[in-house]
């Protein structure tokens, strides 16, 4: 197997294809709204949405290098592939839940709201972006082994996990890369979830919610492309 690192990175960062190049405008217009407010505020507050945003390029980086390879790839190479990217996909829809720090712009005087609204909805939008877009490719990939599995039965169960992962990183506080560097902490904390559900019924509820909403999202948008 060898897959050809230097033409994908030239392919992609030289953003030959339209979608990408709208892609790259639009989150340099992103970090471009976070640099200004760190201008006129002299604060970090909102610093953080960059690195979300890098987490969220990741799943988009995976599909990308797996669909410019695949036939450079065997099967089981694909499968770890699949992991790697079901591990991180959740932080492409994560900046969603960045809209709880609406409002903290009280916290810095002199930034309107509505900027702190069109700078958290832009990462949002982005981070949307790259994971639906991610997510039609794993998809096709996917199929493309199994094709006599149902779409939604590829979907749903997907954007469970998906919403799974979201709430781990919200309110568990764990990160992707935890499964390697804290798995028995992330084990704990997802077994007393299980264990205890009426304990973690606002958990088991978001995950329920945001699965559904997710799912509707993606097909829609796949089904109008």
């Amino acid at each position: 197997m060898e897959i050809n690192l230097s033409s994908y990175s030239k392919k992609f960062f030289l953003f030959r294809k339209e979608t990408n190049r709208l892609l790259l405008l639009s989150m340099a217009f992103s970090c471009c709204l976070c640099f200004a407010r760190i201008v006129c505020t002299g604060r970090l507050s909102f610093v953080f949405l960059v690195w979300n945003l890098f987490l969220a390029m990741v799943p988009y980086f995976i599909t990308e290098l797996v669909e410019k390879n695949i036939l450079a790839l065997k099967g089981w190479t694909v499968f770890l592939f699949f992991l790697g990217w079901l591990l991180f996909i959740p932080n492409s829809f994560y900046i969603l839940t960045d809209l709880f720090h609406l409002n903290d712009h009280h916290k810095d005087h002199g930034i309107p709201a509505w900027f702190d609204l069109a700078l958290i909805l832009s990462f949002a939008w982005n981070g949307l972006l790259l994971g639906m877009i991610s997510f039609g490719k794993m998809q096709k990939i996917c199929c493309s082994y199994f094709p006599g599995v149902q779409e939604f039965f590829f979907v749903y169960p997907v954007m469970w996990l998906n919403s799974l992962g979201i709430y781990i990183g919200r309110y568990l506080r764990f990160n992707s890369w935890d499964i390697i560097t804290n798995p028995l902490g992330l084990s704990y904390d997802i077994g007393r979830m299980l264990v205890h559900p009426l304990f973690y019924r606002d958990g088991w509820g978001m995950i329920f919610c945001f699965s559904i909403l997710m799912t509707l999202m993606y097909l829609t948008v796949k089904n109008e492309s």
